[in-house]
Parts: C-alpha cells; structure tokens; sequence
C-alpha cells in the first residue's frame, strides 16, 4: 500500500523558472514569493489579483472605471461597467496556427487552424441570425465532442446569446429536463453517434426533445437527419445549410456577467440545477487556471477526456484562450482497448492530458504502460479523488509529468484545489489550494481547523461563481444550494483537510458520510482499501444512519471477470478494513451487484443509493435519463 503524502515528483529550477506563473509573479512584482504567498496575495487582495491578471493576458475588451468587486456572496458584482466577449477572446489566436483537432472512434480525423475556425464560426454565426437568434437568446446542442459543438458554442458566444449542451449519450427524459427550463430558440443535434464499437441512431430521441422545447424556432440536424419524422416542431434544416453562406466575423461587447453558458448539476435526485456562467468570469478563471496552474499557453496541445455534458468540456475548450491547440475526441475511453486514451495522445503529440480518475485507475489495473509519450509533461485528474496508489502507478510509468489532481465543479467551471509547477507531487494529496480561491475547511461550529478534515468552503468569492440559476429571480435556489449553512460563504459540499503548508486532501461529498460511532469519514478512504483488491472492480459503499441513530453500512461490490465473492474474499475485506480504518467501519453486510451506478460523468451515485435503501421509491431517488447504466438500481432495492 502506497503512503499517503510519499514524494514522487518535484519541480527542477528549470522548470520553476520557466512556468508561466513565475513570469506572472515576477511581473506582478512578487517573483521572489513562495507559492503559499502568492495565493494569500490572490485570496487578500483579490482586486489587485483580477486586475493583474486581465492586463497581464491583455483581455480583449473594456474593463470599465466600476469596482473590480462590489457586495458580498452571494451578490456580487465584478468589474462593473466592463465588457468583452469571450469568443473574441478564444479566437485572437495566430490564424496559421492549429487551433483544434477533432478525433473519432471511427477514424475520423479534422484540423482547423485559428483562421479556418474563425471562419466557420463566421458561416455559423450568421445562419443562427438568419434565424433570429441574437443577444440572451438560447441555442441548446444535443452534440458529441466534436468540431460543430465547439463552432456553435463560439457563434452563439460571438452574438452574445448563450449556449447549453448535453452529450448524445443523454436519454430525451434528462435532456428535456434541461433544455425545457431555458427555452432555447434554436436546437442543434445529432441524428446518430457511435460508441465503444457501436453506433447508436438518435433521430426519435432528437424528435422527442424537439417537442418538448416551447418556443423552439429551429431544428439544426448535424448528420444525414434521413430518419427524423416528418412531424418535428418549427423548422428543420441540415448543418450545411446553417454554415452555407460564409460572412464577416463580428462579436458582440457585453457586459462582465452577461450570460456566456448554461450548465447543470447532475440531476440524478431532481430536477437539475440550471447553473448560468458570465463571459467575463469565464475569461478571467480560465486563463489563470489554464497559464498558472496547468502552465498551457502557444505551443502546448491540450486533451482532457470528456463529454458535452461535463463541465471539463467547457474547460477544455478553454484551452484556446492560452492560444493552445485542443483536441476533441469523440468516443469511448476504453475502445478497443483500455489503452485508447493513451495512443491517441501519443499520436497527437499532446502536451497535457486529463482525464477522470477512473480512468487512471482502470489504466493501473489493466496493467497499461503507455508509450511514445515523450512530449506530455502533464497529466491531469478530476472527476473523483485519485487514491494513492494511482498516483504512484503514473509515477512508475510516465516518472517525469507532473500529475495536477484537482477538484472544484461544475458550479464555479474550474478547480478549487490543484496543482501548480512549482510545487512537489506527493501521493494521494492536491498540492494546492488555487490562485483567487479561498478555500478552508470548517468544523460542524463553522471555524476553519487545519490538519483535520472539515467542510469545504469558499470565503472569498470568485469570478466564476454563478451570475444566477436560471428561472430563480429572487436567488432562492442559488442561495440554498450555496449559502443556507454559513450565512455568506460558499458551502460546496465536499469533506477537505488542510495541511499546514496549504496542500489537502479530498475525501468525497459530505453528504455521504460514514459516521460510525461518532467517527466520521469520507467514502474516498473506504474505496482505496476496498479496490486495491485485483478482486474487486468497483464498489460502493453506503451508510444508512440517520441523525441520532445508526444505521447499517454496507458495501456492495462488482466483481472483477472470473472472480467469485467467496467467504474468504469476504474475511479478507472485512479484515483490511478493520485494520487500516477500524473496527466501526467493517461492512454489516458485503453484497455483490452487476455494476456500481454511476452518473453519465462517472461519479458514483451514493445519495440516490442511500435515499433507495431508505425507502424512497427508486423512479424518486434518482433520474435514470442522468445515469450512465439505470439499470443497475434494481439490485440496490432493500
């Protein structure tokens, strides 16, 4: 068993002295400082900070005379009297340049340059006017991660109307769950998408979704469309005909917090949140997280592994922002081998690579050593906490990337806590709490504590925090999402601890607790000692107590191919959790299942398993549409 916090990385002075914070540092007048200063710099002067970091990067627009920051979370203001648009920010790059590459499963390989991109954004821009979206209007895509979805985000962006996609993997029930409560004018989808080997037709589902938009204007099918119905609301056109006229690219000023794009929580326990981000705050975050934190700028070319339907796809096109090359992939992880990933980024020559947790781990048990991977020098983890022993598995095959866990969410669209090039990578633990983001860890009092785990907080704001909900005029829903439990500061739901010199360590949602006899721990610490068994694929494990009473823990597992949940397996699980966590945390029960329900982002569903185990119906507990395999629920039943 790995230790946690074991050393398996350090920067060389060549590195420190070439990352793109250090030249901010040293700009800002505060190269001299450790990192630990720099941050409390950005968290205590977080005026100065912003402004630093609009005109370090020259932000195309006008910052205005306003306050850099007016009123307290959570009703903030920044940058008043500011405007900019962030598609003319994303698209400022050389136009010789290769601004993205989009990858298949299938093959299919496409490369735009900075102008071969402005240019179909262009076409684009002007067939959404013709069909008369403009500024606050709505354009909602049913799109995989592929070159349209980044063109139609950057001409929705360019008109100052806003974007909202979901991945064609979404069930119609979920997507219209979404797109219904913003109302979107036009609607831009797949007929069909292939994943994993097999290719999947979309056309009754796209016609479901269509039906269930009020207001819909158009139709924009991005395939053949030979199998739509004929009866589809509004009009129906192909995309070549939205792109078919080329015209003068042009992008509309609007104010800082003007709405860029809507995203959503996971929906899996209600309807989801509709979550608006601002122009401006997007711009600013960005760039900061991608320069400082992941050190990405001219030259770089950055892949993350995701879908339209997670926010790291709305982070990964940010990568053109820093003026990088991105790559959009479209397809499975793992097809035809648990390796894909890998190869793709060898072939691509990626810089920096991210993906979800999951995804190293599964690397690590299939035994993957990754070749041809000599010009990555990052990797980056999110999605869930990476346990020790992946860190270590990435050390021993890649020994020279520097590994960046981060953690943050689709609310603020970027990591609270990360890594940075100038700090050391230590096994299972973020080096780092992120420039501009006050994050602490409160106790049940509400007082910040370090070096013990707490609640993770945020006490500052930040520019990227929400400008609304969508259809919650009086802030309602954002305020008890956020706010109920400490009046003011920003609760985001996730158990930290904080070491003394600033680095932490994420231990899951804190609405999933384990809290065995007084003793409360995060489900991250049962899942490291449960999968280090080569018998166990997955697991999950729930608590069903409740406030004054305890309850029964229970683990349930999936079993790796060919193994058998045996009484020995059973003693062995029992006995290495008694040992390394302790006796209150030994399972009642160890029960196996055919797979762990996860959410269409891989993120293990514990609070719908736990509200099912208590009772509530399972249509109730959670959304099948928002699920990556529903039909797993069925054997949590209690």
């Amino acid at each position: 068993m790995v230790e946690e916090g074991a050393l398996l990385w350090e920067p060389s002075a060549e590195i420190v002295g070439g990352a793109r914070i250090t030249r901010f540092a040293e700009w800002a007048g505060r190269g001299a400082e450790r990192y630990e200063d720099l941050w409390r710099w950005s968290v205590d002067r977080p005026e100065e900070f912003w402004v630093g970091v609009w005109e370090y990067f020259s932000v195309v627009g006008e910052r205005g005379d306003g306050p850099v920051i007016e009123g307290t979370m959570p009703a903030v203001e920044w940058f008043g009297g500011a405007s900019l648009n962030y598609a003319a920010n994303a698209l400022r790059g050389e136009p010789g340049r290769v601004a993205v590459v989009a990858r298949d499963e299938v093959g299919g390989r496409r490369t735009l340059t900075y102008g071969e991109l402005a240019e179909e954004v262009g076409r684009v821009r002007a067939g959404l006017v013709r069909l008369g979206v403009g500024r606050g209007d709505r354009v909602a895509a049913y799109l995989p991660n592929s070159a349209e979805a980044l063109i139609g985000f950057l001409a929705t962006a360019s008109l100052g109307a806003i974007w909202s996609s979901c991945s064609p993997d979404f069930g119609a029930s979920s997507v219209a769950d979404r797109f219904a409560q913003i109302t979107p004018k036009v609607f831009i989808a797949v007929d069909a998408y292939t994943y994993n080997g097999r290719r999947f037709d979309r056309s009754e589902v796209v016609a479901d979704i269509a039906v269930q938009l009020p207001g819909l204007v158009a139709t924009v099918v991005v395939g053949a469309g030979e199998k739509l119905p004929d009866e589809m609301p509004g009009l129906v056109l192909g995309w070549e005909k939205l792109r078919g006229e080329a015209a003068e690219l042009t992008f509309e000023a609007v104010p800082f917090g003007h709405p860029l794009w809507i995203v959503y929580s996971s929906g899996t326990t209600g309807l989801p949140k509709a979550i608006v981000h601002g122009h401006g705050g997007i711009v600013l975050e960005h760039l900061k997280a991608l320069s400082f934190h992941q050190d990405l700028g001219e030259g770089d070319v950055f892949f993350w592994y995701t879908t339209t339907g997670w926010m790291m796809w709305n982070y990964l096109v940010g990568g053109l922002l820093v003026g990088a090359t991105v790559v959009l992939y479209d397809g499975s992880a793992t097809h035809p081998g648990t390796d894909a990933l890998w190869r793709l980024v060898a072939e691509e020559g990626v810089t920096y690579f991210g993906t979800g947790a999951p995804y190293l781990i599964a690397s690590m048990r299939a035994g993957v050593r990754p070749e041809g991977l000599e010009k990555v020098r990052g990797v980056g983890s999110t999605g869930s906490p990476l346990p020790p022993e992946g860190f270590a598995w990435l050390y021993d095959v890649l020994p020279d990337v520097q590994l960046g866990s981060f953690s943050g969410g689709t609310d603020v669209c970027t990591g609270f806590v990360g890594a940075v090039p100038l700090l050391p990578v230590r096994a299972g633990v973020i080096p780092c709490r992120c420039l501009g983001a006050r994050v602490e860890s409160f106790d049940p009092d509400g007082d910040p504590v370090v070096g013990e785990v707490g609640e993770l907080v945020v006490t500052r704001p930040m520019p990227s925090m929400p400008v609304m909900f969508w259809n919650d005029p009086d802030d309602a829903r954002y305020h008890e999402s956020y706010f109920a439990d400490y009046p003011g500061v920003w609760r985001h739901g996730d158990w930290i601890k904080i070491m003394p010199d600033g680095s932490c360590v994420i231990y899951g949602r804190s609405d999933s607790t384990l809290n065995r006899g007084g003793v409360r721990m995060g489900t991250s610490e049962f899942y490291r000692v449960v999968e280090r068994f080569p018998e166990i694929a997955d697991s999950l494990v729930i608590d069903t107590g409740q406030l004054g009473q305890e309850g029964r823990l229970l683990l349930y597992v999936t079993l790796a191919e060919g193994e058998a949940l045996t009484d020995d397996l059973v003693g062995r699980l029992k006995a290495a959790l008694r040992g390394e966590l302790s006796p209150r945390h030994v399972p009642n029960e160890i029960r196996e299942v055919p797979g762990i329900p996860r959410t269409l982002s891989g993120k293990k569903l514990e609070v719908p398993v736990r509200k099912i185990l208590l009772g509530t119906p399972v249509d109730r507990a959670a959304n099948a549409g928002a699920m990556a395999n529903p039909e797993v629920l069925k054997h949590f039943l209690p």
